[in-house]
């Protein structure tokens, strides 16, 4: 076990540099759920690693033997783990598990202050148009969820950029994007290593809404379009909720809506089943969307 139990520590290393490149080249969705896959497998992981450090190395203390009924010579034979790093372990899981708490806890602090928000705002619509001459737009999640934005964003936009823009911020709410990002903060949270999948998650969740949004208006230059204008209207705001039109990094949003989509690789062609009385093909698949794709 003496190398093993070091394995998820380096995973977590080779994750914290490697992952949030490569999931800039997966499609959105894809990243978004590889990312999440990968913090929470990676978190349980650093935790499961320290607890056993700890315990390894504390097990081999003579009156704790003894509680449990154990040979500390054949403990430390099989595990040779050192006082000193299992002390090393027992501060480490000690700080991951408080600072988990403290992430939940301000979390769920900010679940309930999104959802009171929600509620309290005018008219019983999805869509809440704030009487403000500041640029803005987000996704309020709640039960249900509230697409917010003021008059001053709306100022800004044409007709098909209005569009764009409350598509993408209905994909928010729709795919459940506030999950992704409070599961991030939370692996972050037992681990700094894991903040630049934090990072990259809420960037590959914009992503996400963008080509939902273009798959809606059918036009990605409408989306790039309203994108770029969202993001300068609302440039001197100090403070943006974190699942808004204009969050993460828009030159590279803007690139990627300008490029040609991507594409899956076609298919073999499998043999079409037949009628057995008349031999006309039998309900063929639908074709696949733009939305069933991204």
């Amino acid at each position: 076990m003496t190398f093993t139990v070091y394995v998820p520590l380096l995973v977590t290393v080779v994750l914290a540099v490697l992952a949030p490149s490569a999931a800039r080249r997966l499609p959105p969705r894809a990243a978004a759920r590889s990312l999440a896959c990968a913090a929470t497998v990676t978190a349980l992981g650093w935790l499961g690693s320290l607890a056993l450090l700890s315990f390894t190395g504390l097990a081999q203390i003579p009156e704790v033997a003894e509680q449990g009924h154990w040979s500390v010579a054949a403990l430390r034979a099989a595990d040779p783990v050192s006082l000193a790093v299992a002390i090393l372990g027992a501060l480490g899981l000690t700080a991951a598990t408080g600072s988990l708490a403290a992430a939940a806890v301000r979390g769920t602090r900010h679940l309930r202050w999104t959802r009171r928000e929600a509620a309290a705002l005018p008219g019983d619509t999805e869509l809440a148009v704030l009487d403000d001459p500041v640029p803005q737009a987000f996704a309020l999640p709640g039960a249900p969820g509230r697409i917010v934005v003021s008059r001053g964003m709306l100022r800004c936009l044409g007709d098909d950029e209005r569009a764009a823009l409350l598509a993408h911020e209905r994909a928010h709410l729709r795919d459940r994007h506030h999950l992704y990002l409070a599961l991030w903060r939370l692996t972050a949270a037992v681990t700094p290593l894991l903040r630049p999948l934090a990072d990259a998650g809420g960037f590959v969740l914009e992503r996400w809404a963008d080509e939902t949004a273009a798959a809606y208006v059918g036009s990605r230059t409408v989306v790039a379009r309203a994108v770029g204008r969202a993001a300068l209207a609302a440039a001197a705001a100090k403070d943006r909720p974190a699942l808004a039109a204009t969050g993460g990094a828009v030159p590279q949003r803007v690139r990627a809506l300008l490029a040609p989509p991507r594409r899956r690789a076609p298919c073999p062609s499998w043999p079409v089943p037949r009628c057995s009385r008349c031999a006309a093909p039998a309900s063929p698949r639908p074709p696949l969307t733009a939305s069933a794709w991204w």
